[in-house]
């Protein structure tokens, strides 16, 4: 019988009661109040009660997880926290989206709550503080922590495909490896990078700016899950043909599975949260299929419970990313995750959660398989 592993950072983060507190705010606030209780709680209250146990242990892109659930990009906008994730029991965690210049996002309000469906609807538009302050910040925090940085563009740049060549310029001596984020629906023009030769283009030159840094960091390229089956077969025509590292699937969704009627449903911007599992795991089902099972897969989207995280693995996922759930579940859903995680290895006599990837990759992409 496996011990239960106690919350850590209590009382004052994973509390139901701290939990309520914050779901009372509006969102905006919210989240700079659990980016401060971060930054300012003592050092003791920011570990964790357990250390992962080895079968979690992944290798991912030539980096070492200590356990293969990450907190997706998002959350810790502007790298102020990413020293810390990883010591309340994160195995890796992705800063960002971050711009070539300071961007103040789009027009508040513009993060919307759906209780009742445990999902978010967000329209921020890359709001950070931009390639140096970022920088700065975690050249201070570096450590032993997997940190990612997410790179984008600036809305009103005359060359979205040089802003990402400025982000690896900037980052690949410090990241841990390179999001490129060309699927959200919030700034207009960004999706169009997914598409045929703009893409091609798009990853001839991020990859020759890694290769005149001369230091290696792992790329992924973040797509959405709007994209269609011809889409999807260009997509990994192209990627195919180039050194790119890997994928993170998914974004967020235009589409509103699930939601019609609810309060705020009809707001613009991309849907994350439980509604967008299913879909979610299907593109990376299907994607998993073009790419063959060698390429490194993160898994994001609609994770909400120990079940669907080992869901998104057998769906061909190596990884997986969580952040809207956290907002409804609190912290303590890390831990939980990793406890179900462990005893469903228990339950099926494997040595690591890798054994679970790419089980049921056909099903999930025929749709033979929902949560």
């Amino acid at each position: 019988m496996m011990k239960s592993i106690k919350p850590f950072f209590q009382p004052n983060f994973v509390s139901d009661f701290a939990r309520d507190i914050l779901l009372k705010m509006d969102p905006e606030i919210a989240h700079r109040a659990s980016i401060n209780v971060l930054k300012f709680a003592p050092i003791s209250t920011l570990k964790e009660e357990k250390k992962d146990s080895k079968k979690l242990h992944i290798n991912l892109c030539g980096l070492e997880l200590k356990n293969p659930i990450g907190l997706a990009a998002g959350f810790d906008k502007n790298g102020e926290v990413a020293g810390i994730l990883g010591k309340i029991g994160f195995g890796f965690s992705e800063v960002g989206t971050v711009t070539p210049r300071p961007q103040k996002g789009n027009i508040k309000p513009r993060l919307f709550r759906l209780m009742s469906a445990n999902a978010i609807i967000n329209r921020m538009g890359f709001n950070n503080d931009g390639h140096e302050e970022v920088y700065a910040r975690l050249i201070k925090q570096k450590s032993n922590n997997i940190i990612g940085v997410n790179i984008g563009a600036n809305r009103d740049s005359e060359d979205f495909i040089n802003d990402y060549v400025l982000g690896v310029k900037k980052f690949a001596n410090i990241a841990d490896y390179l999001t490129v984020n060309i699927s959200s629906p919030n700034t207009k023009g960004i999706r169009d990078l997914q598409a045929g030769e703009i893409l091609k283009k798009l990853l001839f030159a991020i990859l020759a700016q890694r290769a005149k840094e001369k230091i290696y960091v792992p790329i992924f390229l973040k797509l959405s899950p709007d994209l269609d089956e011809r889409q999807m077969d260009e997509i990994a025509q192209i990627i195919g043909e180039s050194n790119l590292d890997g994928l993170i699937i998914s974004n967020t969704t235009i589409s509103r599975p699930n939601i019609a009627g609810l309060k705020y449903s009809d707001e613009m911007g991309g849907l994350s949260g439980k509604p967008l599992f299913n879909l979610a795991t299907k593109r990376l089902a299907q994607m998993r299929q073009r790419v063959g099972k060698e390429m490194p897969i993160i898994g994001v989207g609609g994770i909400f419970s120990s079940s669907s995280a080992i869901a998104k693995l057998t769906a061909g996922a190596n990884a997986i990313q969580l952040y809207s759930a956290l907002i409804f579940s609190g912290i303590k859903l890390l831990t939980e995750i990793k406890e179900g995680m462990e005893q469903a290895l228990i339950r099926e006599k494997y040595d690591n959660i890798s054994a679970f990837s790419n089980m049921n990759i056909d099903d999930w992409a025929n749709g033979k398989m929902e949560i």
